[in-house]
């Protein structure tokens, strides 16, 4: 299979601006990401789609290819979109500008998940929720499936949630994180696809694909997002990357 990892990014950040240039342990964190993302072993090409000229000629600088798209897309799932609609794929990927350890064996899973069960459209990823705090944190998207893995509703709320409390029941919750693998048809589809009310309510995109009736398969997996949303988060990355080299 063709296999293009796509990565939005953008300059402007109501909370970080120039986010891509950000450098973590002297790269710039677009860099990391990319040089992440070309450890997977299924992945045959790994794209930037940027609105700026700045951010591509530094992704070009180190090596990485980069292409300019429009600056008017609402998400980054209509950006990658745009690159499908000129370059061809049988599946594409979806990977957040904004982690830079996103872990290479997750990606490969996600595109097994297509490969093997070819009536799959769109692949997501989950991770067990560990801190009782994060069940209840709107900034964490929690996400239940059906007996098939496929999944059954997004959202912000604690999901599912406990009604007899009294009883000795055991919960599992599931992060849901934003990396996703698509066939060609199913993303071309996203830009014509209306915005349903839940989409609207809980402002999480992935929901639109279940209000229009296409299934997602979330494949469950160890690696848990870590994103850079804040300038702050820089020295939590760099303290893991080197935890890492050095063990």
């Amino acid at each position: 299979m063709t296999v293009l990892a796509v990565i939005p990014a953008r300059h402007a950040s109501s909370r970080f601006p120039g986010k891509p240039f950000a450098s973590i342990a002297g790269k710039p964190m677009i860099q990391h990401v990319v040089e992440r993302v070309r450890r997977a072993r299924y992945v045959s090409r790994v794209l930037v789609a940027t609105d700026d000229a700045a951010i591509r000629d530094a992704v070009e600088g180190f090596g990485g290819e980069a292409v300019l798209t429009r600056r008017d897309h609402p998400t980054g799932t209509d950006r990658v979109a745009e690159v499908a609609a000129h370059i061809a794929a049988e599946i594409y990927l979806n990977v957040q500008g904004d982690e830079p350890l996103v872990d290479p064996e997750t990606i490969d899973e996600l595109i097994s998940a297509l490969g093997e069960d070819h009536s799959v459209q769109i692949a997501g990823a989950c991770v067990a929720i560990a801190q009782p705090n994060d069940i209840m944190d709107p900034n964490i998207t929690k996400v239940v499936r059906d007996f098939d893995g496929n999944a059954l509703y997004f959202s912000r709320a604690p999901v599912p949630w406990v009604r007899d409390r009294g009883e000795s029941v055991v919960a599992r919750h599931w992060k849901h994180i934003g990396l996703y693998a698509f066939r060609r048809e199913a993303l071309l589809d996203f830009p014509t696809l209306p915005p349903g009310e839940l989409e609207r309510l809980e402002q999480l995109e992935q929901l639109r694909w279940l209000e229009n009736g296409y299934r997602i398969r979330i494949v469950e997996t160890e690696y848990d997002a870590i994103s850079v949303d804040v300038p702050e988060d820089i020295g939590r990355v760099e303290k893991l990357l080197a935890n890492r080299s050095g063990s």
